[in-house]
């Protein structure tokens, strides 16, 4: 499994994707630019004192990453917006699940090229129109394990 972020904003959701990749085996992936500093330090304050053991993958543009994306696995890009929820799609253990910034979720460009690739983390009809990212990484990337568990 695979994680990738495009253009990750705050150090602390980062920070929550990252142990959570770190407890499911899942790699992350870090696409820049990035709206906080990695070096040790910036780390540290963070809290992100298991940072050692998460061992991102780091990239220096999306036109760099997405070429090789089907290399990480099956690519399934999250969206609000998406039509298609996360419980009707059958993933494989060879994923690559895809997020974009906080503030305004993947680029629209990457949304409408790959429209048909589309999912949602379901919600409630109500006033909250999208869950935090490393939320919404999180139970995609349990709901990969509860398909594949043995």
């Amino acid at each position: 499994m695979h994680v990738v972020l495009v253009h990750p904003e705050i150090a602390w959701n980062t920070g929550n994707v990252g142990r959570t990749c770190v407890a499911t085996g899942a790699q992350l992936h870090l696409v820049r630019p990035i709206g906080f500093s990695l070096d040790e330090a910036s780390v540290r304050r963070s809290g992100l004192d298991y940072w050692e053991h998460v061992n991102p993958v780091l990239w220096p543009a999306w036109e760099v990453l997405e070429p090789r994306l089907g290399e990480l696995g099956e690519p399934f890009f999250f969206s609000a917006e998406a039509d298609r929820v996360l419980w009707d799609v059958v993933l494989p253990d060879r994923v690559a699940l895809v997020f974009g910034r906080e503030s305004v979720g993947l680029p629209d460009n990457v949304r409408r090229r790959y429209r048909d690739r589309l999912v949602r983390v379901p919600m409630a009809v109500g006033p909250v129109r999208s869950l935090n990212l490393s939320t919404s990484v999180a139970v995609a990337l349990f709901e990969v394990l509860r398909q594949h568990r043995p």
